[in-house]
């Protein structure tokens, strides 16, 4: 038997990590005396102890390292581990994207950008609508779009322009608000569940390209944005995008196209 003290010695665990993974039902010692409350181990949990550790490196919550150290089948303990590789997988893609994106800002000569002024009639389309919180968008528009896309196919309706989206600003401003995927269509659509047809009102937006994946789409809005406010023809209205190419059309992210469209009050003839 190991008192607490050596076994944190020989395990690299602190003696406080140690009494808190006891708590929490991680990793009980093996006798805890009645009287004095003082916790001993045996060499045999040293391995146990050294493979809650490399979960823990690897960020695993304790809730999850519980399950798998729990589970005896041998599959749904790999299937418990892999999920979690995968989700450190996506996170470490997502840094690097950041990183890039980054650099790029910090070795970027800002330029003018290639802007039109566009008038974009009403339109009818098929389309989802809902009242989003800023930090769940990104999910919510996946799952809309590829529920959309669906049900355009299934119905075959004829498509009159790309898909599209339009985001209230709310969204931005305030990390919550409407936003709506849509695609325009020939024929009268059926709602099916959320869909529902929808006409998508005229707009004048000013109207420019962003290149690359949605990374950092931010900073083609900003010089969008920069635009429409100096020539002081910014109104109230929800943005759009049309995607002209993207993950659906194209693997190769670089060659993915949006169409960001801002709303405006025309000043010039066109």
């Amino acid at each position: 038997m190991l008192t607490i003290g050596e076994f944190s010695r020989l395990t690299h665990l602190s003696i406080k990590t140690l009494r808190h993974y006891h708590e929490v039902g991680l990793l009980e010692p093996a006798a805890v005396d009645p009287s004095s409350g003082y916790r001993h181990y045996t060499l045999a949990q040293i391995p146990i102890a050294q493979v809650i550790r490399r979960f823990r490196d690897l960020e695993m919550p304790v809730d999850r390292v519980r399950e798998v150290l729990a589970t005896r089948d041998l599959v749904a303990r790999n299937r418990l581990i892999a999920d979690h590789l995968d989700t450190l997988e996506k996170r470490l893609a997502d840094t690097q994207a950041a990183v890039m994106s980054l650099k790029g800002l910090l070795g970027a000569q800002a330029g003018p950008i290639d802007v039109e002024l566009r008038v974009v009639p009403a339109t009818r389309a098929l389309a989802i609508t809902a009242t989003v919180a800023r930090a769940d968008l990104l999910a919510w528009w996946r799952g809309a779009i590829g529920e959309i896309e669906a049900l355009v196919d299934a119905q075959g309706l004829t498509r009159t322009a790309p898909t599209s989206g339009m985001f209230a600003s709310g969204i931005f401003q305030h990390e919550r608000g409407e936003a709506t995927v849509f695609v325009p269509v020939a024929e009268a659509p059926r709602p099916v569940g959320r869909a529902v047809e929808l006409t998508v009102p005229a707009a004048e937006l000013a109207i420019t390209v962003h290149c690359g994946p949605p990374a950092d789409i931010d900073v083609t809005y900003g010089a969008l944005g920069a635009y429409v406010t100096s020539h002081a023809l910014s109104v109230d209205g929800s943005v759009r995008e049309h995607y002209l190419v993207d993950a659906r059309t194209a693997a190769d992210p670089s060659v993915w196209r949006t169409e960001l469209g801002w709303p405006v009050f025309g000043t010039r003839p066109r």
